[in-house]
């Protein structure tokens, strides 16, 4: 079968989804995870945009060694003077340079000719081509450009040396049969189109971007470029996994598949979510927590008889298991570390401690410890962000005729016990107002969100709170029964990223102006 090159882009335009913003340990983490997944290329940055974006870059370049690792640049010298300096120690670097080639982006954004626009794309692929052996070019906004400039774009960009080209539906505009077309136009009439590979760049603004993607591939489409969990600008890009699955579900339909490790998949799903702060669906396709759920009398009658009844995918593809080992408050340590083995988490003895005392404490509030316990306690665990506070207790009075008020007792780095109360508006804000107390730090809570982890009365919460300080902001997680509790670790986590996020001077401002 024809292979289809995957390219992801959740580190870079994923990370434009507003809101998320990762540091470089978290960039670091969601790479190699990808590297595990069989990600052929990894678009690990916008190096031009700031110094923490180039550090970053340079970081996934020197730590992955089985993907292709890319770097994003304008169609500028410095741009790409930019990417080569961060793509340096890559093993296989590729530089992806853009340039928007439509009416409406060539009048009112770059108010250049057609002419202009080609001249200038030549020659800064030609400039790259001195430093990079593989460059991928894109027209940005390629769906709304006239086919017969694109196929100029195209040969252009052939003959000055690219060995990828980009046909961007940069605003998700185009409906499958006309972003097919565009792919079977170049093939048919561009020269030396067979020398180079064609790439799908789709988004979901009309919710049609993981089906462009696939009507790119019945056209000839070499390589698609999408996100875990489709998250990027707006509506988002092509969710990975849903192209995957397709090609994997529809082999002989489509005669085109990757080379994933599916059962990677929902792994690199549940981390992605977890450190860019954006919960999946319930009825997200493939990854979703309904995805292999039937509430259906039918459909559950169906199931115990045939389970292709009303299942195409098995969980097991995409990696999830039924746990069949029900953890408690009696199970021991080799019962959990082999729960831990069987989740595909692997703990030095220090970790395995930690994360063994952090669920004994949860068992002792719960009859029984799901396998998203699990993995909620170890990704808040493993995070290791350096703690100058830590939440020692906290203390709430409320009553819907009173004030509602907050104790909190917190340690520093030091050793230091601060203590401080407050009254508030409600129980949380009066948590933040007294930690805000105890540690004097003037910060403004941008956003709030809490999410269900498990199911039940007894269910983990989960926390995520934006802080802003001057020109940064971080995200917090805080994991617990209580959701007044996790309320509090995940202000104190935020206050900690905040603090080394100050230290390191890096503005969280970033200048995404990449729209490709």
């Amino acid at each position: 079968m024809r292979k289809i090159y995957i390219f992801d882009t959740t580190l870079r335009d994923g990370e434009q989804s507003p809101g998320v913003n990762l540091n470089t340990k978290e960039k670091l983490e969601i790479a190699l995870q990808l590297e595990r997944l069989g990600v052929d290329r990894i678009e690990a940055g916008f190096p031009a945009a700031s110094p923490g974006d180039l550090a970053a870059v340079n970081a996934v370049a020197k730590a992955v060694k089985q993907s292709t690792i890319v770097g994003l640049s304008r169609s500028r010298i410095p741009d790409i003077d930019a990417a080569y300096e961060a793509l340096k120690g890559a093993e296989d670097a590729c530089l992806h340079l853009f340039l928007a080639s439509s009416p409406i982006h060539r009048k009112h954004k770059l108010r250049m000719e057609k002419e202009q626009v080609l001249e200038t794309a030549e020659a800064a692929i030609r400039y790259a081509k001195k430093y990079f052996s593989k460059v991928e070019f894109s027209p940005e906004d390629a769906g709304r450009t006239e086919i017969d400039f694109l196929c100029q774009m195209t040969e252009m960009a052939i003959k000055a040396g690219a060995t990828v080209v980009n046909i961007p539906d940069t605003v998700g505009y185009l409906s499958p049969y006309e972003y097919g077309n565009i792919f079977k136009t170049l093939k048919e009439n561009v020269p030396g189109i067979e020398t180079i590979q064609l790439s799908a760049h789709c988004h979901d603004d009309l919710g049609m971007a993981t089906a462009n993607a696939l009507a790119a591939i019945l056209n000839g489409a070499d390589q698609i470029e999408g996100t875990i969990n489709g998250i990027g600008e707006r509506a988002g890009n092509t969710a990975i996994e849903e192209v995957a699955m397709a090609l994997d579900t529809r082999s002989s339909f489509y005669e085109a598949k990757t080379s994933l490790v599916l059962s990677e998949i929902a792994r690199t799903s549940r981390l992605v979510s977890k450190l860019t702060g954006m919960p999946i669906p319930g009825n997200k396709a493939i990854v979703g927590a309904n995805a292999f759920a039937h509430e259906s009398g039918i459909h559950q009658d169906g199931m115990l008889k045939e389970r292709s009844t009303y299942e195409i995918i098995t969980p097991e593809t995409i990696g999830l298991k039924e746990s069949k080992l029900v953890l408690g408050k009696h199970s021991g340590r080799h019962a959990f570390r082999e729960k831990l083995i069987d989740l595909g988490y692997d703990l030095d003895e220090e970790q395995l401690n930690g994360a063994f005392a952090k669920f004994k404490e949860l068992a002792d509030k719960k009859k029984e410890v799901s396998d998203e316990d699990i993995r909620a306690i170890l990704e808040e665990k493993l995070i290791d962000t350096p703690e100058v506070y830590s939440l020692e207790t906290i203390y709430v009075a409320y009553g819907n005729q009173a004030i509602p008020a907050a104790k909190v007792r917190i340690v520093t780095w030091e050793g230091s016990v601060l203590e401080e109360e407050s009254e508030g508006n409600g129980s949380v804000d009066a948590i933040y107002k007294a930690i805000d107390k105890a540690t004097q730090e003037d910060v403004e809570l941008v956003d709030y969100s809490i999410k269900s982890v498990t199911h039940g009365k007894d269910a983990l919460g989960e926390v995520h709170v934006v802080l802003a300080q001057n020109e940064i902001s971080v995200l917090g997680r805080g994991v617990s029964t209580d959701i007044l509790e996790a309320s509090a670790r995940a202000y104190v986590d935020a206050l900690n990223r905040l603090i080394e996020k100050r230290k390191q001077g890096t503005a969280s401002r970033r200048d995404k102006i990449g729209l490709v």
